[in-house]
């Protein structure tokens, strides 16, 4: 009699294990499991089988976190600097990373509060930070669910605290607590490659179901400081078009108008309100892109922004979102099927390079994509 008590509390518990919904719920069930009194050689193998699969579950989605951050690698080891920003040099490129509180020293002065990632962007041979002076690029900006809930904070990225975190001397990550409205935790990792090229690995965890339309919607920003095209270059076709497309050059005419070209393929669901606030987010250009990587020309330099095919990223831009002749040069990412508890996240990277032609900057970022985009055996 006892031992089926037992041997029904324990496998009572192995369903709590196979209905969890977070991994809080699933270590729970877990503790309970392994009490003396539920102690079975049945119940055990059961949940241990039923962790496993939870855990391939939450490896094979195709926006699950690569697990290198120190948000979801416990084993990172980084110091928190006493100020609000910290730059990394490495071959030509010279990056400031700040939080988003405001930062007055002789290599940045007058940067404003309220804006994240890479306030300075320069290469050797330029004299000129890319991205507009007292803004940034690589700008975490929106999470929003396509709702009117966005309306609570637009930029809630940009104004919730936020900590620098250096790993080593070409490493630093900006890690930001459950955020007061979205409830999303993150951290992203910003690190120079040796040729200077910066990879940027964001992963992030929902925190509580405060996403309403079936996903996670995220933007980022680079406020390009008065290129003299405001274009942007990328492979694709019309979107109801087929193929490899062809090389296109895009401006928008107005801010929010033709704003955002998603890739080609399948498109998640994402709907929006009518009156969304976000106007770069929600109004698809007739273009897709046929391959993940796009650049833009400023002062005889090309910026390059780079992404892995399997996130599914959104480019974006604006004519003027950084200001009169300041464009913004952006992306957005979609995480579809989320579940509270489990992390997400993608990979990009970005370089600056002197421009001379399109072949070049081909040639010279090839590696790169290759890397993102290894070929399948």
């Amino acid at each position: 009699q006892t031992f089926n008590s037992e041997r029904v509390a324990g496998d009572a518990a192995c369903v709590v294990v196979m209905r969890a919904k977070t991994w809080h719920e699933l270590n729970v069930a877990m503790q309970t499991l392994l009490k003396p009194n539920f102690l079975s050689v049945r119940s055990i193998l059961v949940a241990l089988l039923l962790t496993s699969l939870a855990t391939v579950h939450a490896a094979d989605h195709p926006s699950a976190a690569p697990g290198i951050t120190s948000l979801t690698a416990k084993s990172v080891k980084f110091t928190v600097p006493k100020d609000h920003h910290v730059v990394l040099k490495r071959g030509p490129i010279t990056a400031i990373i700040v939080d988003n509180h405001a930062v007055d020293v002789p290599e940045l002065p007058k940067h404003r509060s309220g804006y994240n990632g890479v306030a300075s962007l320069r290469h050797e041979k330029s004299a000129t930070n890319l991205f507009v002076e007292g803004i940034a690029g690589l700008n975490f900006e929106h999470i929003h669910d396509g709702t009117m809930a966005v309306n609570a904070e637009k930029f809630e990225p940009r104004r919730a605290p936020m900590e620098l975190r250096v790993v080593d001397p070409f490493t630093v990550e900006l890690y930001q607590p459950a955020t007061a409205n979205w409830k999303l935790e993150s951290c992203g990792r910003y690190q120079l490659q040796s040729d200077g090229t910066l990879e940027y690995t964001f992963e992030c965890v929902p925190r509580a179901a405060t996403f309403g339309q079936g996903y996670i919607g995220l933007f980022w920003a680079s406020y390009i400081a008065a290129p003299e095209d405001a274009a942007i270059h990328f492979r694709g076709h019309e979107a109801a078009a087929s193929g490899s497309g062809e090389w296109l050059r895009t401006v928008t005419p107005a801010h929010g108008v033709d704003s955002t070209h998603p890739p080609t393929g399948a498109l998640p669901h994402v709907p929006f309100h009518a009156d969304f606030p976000l106007t770069l987010a929600n109004h698809r250009s007739r273009y897709a892109h046929t391959e993940p990587w796009y650049f833009g020309v400023s002062h005889d330099m090309a910026f390059v922004q780079m992404f892995r095919q399997r996130d599914r990223i959104w480019f974006a831009q604006s004519p003027d979102g950084g200001g009169r002749n300041n464009p913004a040069w952006d992306f957005q990412w979609f995480i579809t099927d989320w579940k509270v508890g489990e992390s997400y996240g993608f990979v990009m990277r970005a370089t600056l390079v002197p421009f001379e032609n399109r072949a070049r900057i081909e040639r010279v970022t090839r590696a790169h994509r290759s890397a993102l985009n290894p070929a399948t055996p």
